[in-house]
C-alpha cells in the first residue's frame, strides 16, 4: 500500500499544476481507473501471469508495484479534482462584490488584533437579503474607526470564538497579487476554504447574540484565546512572550519580524512554532510517565493492570497528548504529520502487531492528503515529511555502532544535505550555519522552553503558573542572543535562483547518493547530479535588449527594469504594516528568485506611500550602487543607501546598449508647496527595437510641463499610466504626444480609490491603444529584442494568462468591461 499512496500523492499534486480543472465527469472516471487497477492487482496476486517460474515472482512484483502506483495516481488525481471542484463553486459571485450584505454566523477562529483592528474567519449561517449568495467560510477584517473631531481612535468589540453575530458586510472574491516567485494567497485561501473576503462595515447595526454555538472547535479555540490572554498578561511586554505564545498554542502573529529574520538566518525557524518535533516530545514524555508510573498507583486496580500492559497504556496515554498538543495548535500539516504517525504506532502497540517506520510515514500521508488534498501546495507538508523521512533514511542500514552525540551529529547532516534542493526550490536560500545553531537550539527549546512553556500556558486556567514562563522566557532570551552573533556572521545564508524542475528532481536523487551509508561506491556521483541546480541559470537579456518586469503590488507601483548586466528597480509599491511591504514580500523574492543578486540603481519616484513603501526592505536585502529619488534625504527609508542623487531632468545613462534618461522633474519643480505627484521622477528607456516610459504618479500640471519642454521626447511605444489611471492625469495632450502602443495600469484589485476612472480607460480605448492592468492581469513583463530590425511591437506576458507553468486552476481572471465603440469610429486627433 506504500506505492499506492505515494501514487496518491502524486496524483494529487498532478492536479493541483493543472492551469484549468478539467471537465467535471472526467473525475469519477479518474476513480473508476484506480479502483480497476486495484481489482487487476488483486487479480494478479491471487493469479500471477505465465512466465520463468525463475523471474516469474520478480516479474510479478515489479508490476504489482507499477500497477498500485498507477491505481493511486489515478485515485489522488480524480479525488483532488472532486474536491476543487466543489470547492469552487462556492466562490463569491462577482455581481455581490462591493455590496452591501448582512450575514449572520459564528466566530470560527481565534481573532487576531492588529493596529488597525481585528482579523478573524467567519461561519455564515444566515443571508439576511434576497438573493445573494455567500461562502459559508469567509476571512473579515473588523477595522477601528476614528473619530474625525477628536483623533480617538476606538477599537471593535471583543470578539469570542463560538460567539454569534448579525452584522453587515461588504465582500470580494480571494483575490492576492500575482507574480513569479511571490505568496500565492489565492491559493493559501483556497486550501482553507476561504471563499471571499471583506470586513463588517461598523457603521452598520450590529447585534451580538448571548448564546454561543455549540462546537467542539469553538471550545478548543475559546480555550486557546483564554490562554493566550493569561500569557499576555503573565508575561507583559517581554520581547520573546510572542514565541512562547507561538510555541503553546501556535499563534505566530506576534513575534516580530526581527526575531524572524534571526531564526530564518540562523535556519532555526522550525523550532520557534508547534513543531512535529515538539509534538513528539510531548508525547514521549507522556509515554515515559504513564509507563513508569502505571501499576504503582493506588488508584489503579491489579486487575486493569494484568488487562492493559504498561506500553500499551502509554502508547495511548502519548497519542492523546500528541492529540491535545496537535489540537490547540490549529491542527496544521506539520502536527497533522505528526500526530497521525504517533497514533499509528500507538495502534500498533495496542494491537500488539510490529509495523515499519516507512508504513507510518504512509499512513500519516494519506490522511493528511485524505483531509486536505491542498497541502501539496504548503512548504510545511514536503520539509515536514522530507525531514522525516531523511531521518528514517539516516538509520536505514546502518550497521556500525555509534555514540549518541555523532549519531546526533550525522543525523542533523543528512537532514540538511537531504532537504536542501527542497529548501532551494521552495525559498531560494539557506542558512549555512544551520546545523551549528540546531546542535543547542534543538535541546534547549524542545527539552526545556517547550515543556515550561506548556505547563505555564495550559495550566494557568488552573493554577498561578507565572514563575513557569518567567523561567522560560529566560531560557530562550539566552539562546535567542547565541542565534541572534550567529545570524551577524557574514554570509550566514547562501541564495540563489529558483531553480528549474528537472535540475530539483536531479538534486533530490543527487542528494540521496551523497547520504548513503560509508562504502557504497560512486557516492560523489551524487555531487555530479546536484550541479545543474546551481548552472543552470534562469534565462535574462542579451546585450541591446530590455526587458520591464511590471510587478502586481496592488494599490502601488513597482517595476524592474533589466539589460544585460545591470537591473533597475523603479519605486517599491506600498507598506501594509510594520513587518511586511512589498519590499520584502514581493520585489525582493522576484529578484532572488530570478538570480539578481546585485542591484544597481533604485529610482524612489516621489514621496507617497504606495510608491515607498518598499524602499527600505530592497535597500537592505540588495543594497544598490545608487539611489536616485525626488524626496528629501532625511526620509528613514533612505537612511541605509550608499549613495542618494536628487532626480532631475538632463540625468541620463547608458547601459548595455540601452538608453536611460530622467524627463522630469526639473529644478523649479522642488517647490515644498507643490503636490509629492507632481514632483515625480519620469524615465524613459530605449532601447534598438522600442522604448518605454515610467511616469510615475504625475498629473496635468506636470504632464503640461513635460510637453512644453520637449514633446518629442516623450514618444514611446510603451507607457506604464500616469497615477494607476486617476481623472487627474492622461491628459488628451499627453497621451497624443507619448502615443504608445501599449498602455499598462499598476491598480490595485477593486481599488479604494477606484482607480483607473472609466473615462480615462475609454481615453486609451479611443486610439486603439492597448491596455493591460495588473489587478486582472498580475505581474506584466514586456521584452524589447536587440536589433532594430525586428518587429517594434514588443512581446508582452501577462502572469496570470500567459506565464508557461504559472497559471494554475484557482486563479481568479476577472474579465473588464468592454469598451463599447463603433467598427469605424474614428481615432481622436
Amino acid at each position: 500500500m506504500r506505492w499506492w499512496i505515494l501514487g496518491m500523492m502524486i496524483g494529487c499534486f498532478a492536479l493541483q499544476q493543472r492551469p484549468a480543472l478539467p471537465s467535471p465527469v472526467e473525475y469519477p472516471a479518474w476513480a473508476a481507473i484506480g479502483v480497476a487497477l486495484v481489482l487487476f492487482v488483486v487479480g494478479l496476486i491471487v493469479r500471477p501471469p505465465l512466465r520463468d517460474p525463475a523471474r516469474g515472482g520478480k516479474f510479478r512484483h515489479s508490476l504489482t508495484l507499477a500497477l498500485f502506483l498507477t491505481s493511486g495516481v489515478a485515485l489522488g488525481f480524480g479525488y483532488a479534482h472532486w474536491r476543487a471542484a466543489e470547492r469552487l463553486a462556492e466562490a463569491l459571485p462577482r455581481e455581490w462584490e462591493g455590496v452591501d450584505i448582512p450575514i449572520r454566523g459564528v466566530v470560527a477562529s481565534l481573532p487576531t488584533v492588529t493596529e488597525r483592528g481585528t482579523r478573524f474567519l467567519f461561519e455564515v449561517e444566515d443571508v439576511l437579503v434576497a438573493g445573494a449568495r455567500v461562502p459559508r467560510s469567509l476571512s473579515l477584517n473588523w477595522y477601528a474607526e476614528t473619530d474625525r473631531a477628536s483623533g480617538e481612535t476606538r477599537p471593535p468589540p471583543l470578539l469570542v470564538p463560538g460567539d454569534r453575530w448579525q452584522f453587515t458586510v461588504r465582500l470580494r472574491r480571494p483575490h492576492g497579487t500575482a507574480n513569479p516567485h511571490g505568496f500565492d494567497f489565492e491559493a493559501w485561501a483556497l486550501e482553507r476554504n476561504i471563499r471571499a473576503t471583506g470586513y463588517v462595515r461598523s457603521k452598520s447595526p450590529t447585534v451580538r447574540e448571548p448564546v454561543p454555538s455549540n462546537n467542539l472547535m469553538a471550545d478548543i479555540d475559546r480555550a486557546r484565546l483564554a490562554i493566550r490572554d493569561r500569557m499576555q498578561r503573565a508575561l507583559g511586554d517581554q520581547p520573546f512572550s510572542g514565541v512562547l505564545i507561538a510555541l503553546v498554542i501556535g499563534e505566530q502573529n506576534a513575534i516580530p519580524a526581527e526575531q524572524w529574520k534571526v531564526f530564518w538566518r540562523t535556519g532555526t525557524g522550525h523550532l520557534m512554532s508547534i513543531s512535529g518535533l515538539h509534538i513528539t516530545m510531548v508525547a514521549a514524555m507522556l509515554y515515559w510517565l504513564v509507563f513508569r508510573l502505571w501499576g504503582r498507583l493506588p488508584v489503579i486496580g491489579r486487575r486493569l493492570v494484568l488487562r492493559v500492559p504498561a506500553q500499551r497504556a502509554a502508547a495511548v496515554a502519548g497519542a492523546l497528548g500528541a492529540l491535545c498538543y496537535s489540537l490547540l495548535a490549529g491542527f496544521s500539516v506539520p502536527t497533522q504529520r505528526t500526530f497521525f504517525m504517533l497514533a499509528a504506532v500507538a495502534v500498533a502497540l495496542v494491537l500488539g502487531r510490529a509495523t515499519s517506520a516507512t508504513r507510518v510515514l504512509a499512513f500519516a500521508l494519506f490522511v493528511v492528503l485524505l483531509l486536505d488534498p491542498w497541502a501539496v501546495l504548503s512548504p510545511g507538508f514536503w520539509l515536514s515529511f522530507g525531514a522525516v523521512a531523511m531521518i528514517f533514511f539516516a538509520h536505514a542500514h546502518r550497521i556500525a555502532r555509534a555514540t549518541a552525540l555523532s549519531e546526533a551529529i550525522s543525523t542533523q547532516m543528512v537532514v540538511t544535505l537531504g532537504l536542501l534542493p527542497l529548501t532551494l526550490v521552495l525559498f531560494q536560500e539557506v542558512s549555512i550555519i544551520s546545523p551549528v545553531a540546531n546542535a543547542f537550539a534543538i535541546p534547549l527549546v524542545s527539552l526545556l522552553v517547550v515543556p515550561l512553556a506548556i505547563a505555564g500556558g495550559a495550566l494557568s486556567l488552573l493554577m498561578p503558573t507565572e514563575w513557569l514562563l518567567v523561567a522560560s522566557h529566560q531560557l530562550l532570551a539566552g539562546g535567542y542572543w547565541a542565534l541572534d552573533q550567529l545570524a551577524r556572521l557574514p554570509n550566514a545564508v547562501w541564495q540563489s535562483h529558483a531553480p528549474a524542475a528537472w535540475t530539483v528532481l536531479l538534486a533530490c536523487l543527487g542528494a540521496l547518493i551523497l547520504t548513503l551509508p560509508r562504502g557504497v561506491p560512486l557516492r560523489w556521483s551524487g555531487a555530479l547530479a546536484c550541479l545543474p541546480m546551481f548552472l543552470v541559470l534562469p534565462p535574462s537579456p542579451r546585450p541591446g535588449e530590455l526587458w520591464v518586469t511590471l510587478l502586481d503590488v496592488g494599490q502601488g507601483l513597482s517595476a524592474v527594469v533589466r539589460t544585460a548586466t545591470r537591473t533597475l528597480v523603479y519605486d517599491t509599491g506600498p507598506a501594509w504594516n510594520p513587518d511586511a511591504d512589498s519590499g520584502n514580500r514581493i520585489v525582493v523574492p522576484y529578484l532572488r528568485g530570478e538570480g539578481i543578486r546585485d542591484l544597481t540603481t533604485l529610482i524612489v519616484s516621489h514621496d507617497d506611500e504606495d510608491h515607498y513603501g518598499g524602499a527600505r526592505s530592497v535597500i537592505d536585502a540588495r543594497s544598490p550602487q545608487w539611489v536616485m529619488t525626488s524626496v528629501p534625504r532625511e526620509r528613514p527609508y533612505l537612511a541605509n543607501a550608499k549613495e542618494l542623487m536628487r532626480c532631475e531632468v538632463g540625468d541620463a545613462w547608458h547601459w548595455d546598449g540601452v538608453d536611460f534618461e530622467i524627463l522630469h522633474p526639473h529644478g523649479s519643480a522642488y517647490d515644498e508647496q507643490r503636490k509629492t505627484n507632481n514632483m515625480g521622477c519620469v524615465l524613459k528607456i530605449t532601447a534598438a527595437s522600442g522604448s518605454i516610459l515610467l511616469t510615475a504618479d504625475i498629473e496635468k500640471i506636470a504632464e503640461r510641463e513635460l510637453i512644453e519642454r520637449d514633446k518629442e521626447a516623450l514618444k514611446s511605444d510603451v507607457m506604464v499610466v500616469p497615477h494607476h489611471g486617476s481623472r487627474t492625469s492622461s491628459t488628451d495632450a499627453f497621451i497624443d504626444a507619448v502615443a504608445p502602443s501599449l498602455a499598462l495600469i499598476p491598480v490595485g484589485y477593486r481599488s479604494r480609490f477606484r482607480h483607473p476612472n472609466a473615462a480615462v480607460v475609454e481615453r486609451y480605448a479611443s486610439r486603439r491603444i492597448e491596455v493591460l492592468r495588473t489587478d486582472y492581469e498580475g505581474a506584466i513583463t514586456v521584452k524589447f529584442g536587440a536589433s532594430a530590425s525586428t518587429p517594434s511591437k514588443p512581446s508582452v506576458e501577462r502572469y496570470r494568462r500567459d506565464s508557461v507553468g504559472a497559471r494554475r486552476y484557482w486563479f481568479d481572471l476577472p474579465v473588464a468591461e468592454p469598451v463599447t465603440l463603433p467598427a469605424n469610429a474614428p481615432v481622436e486627433p
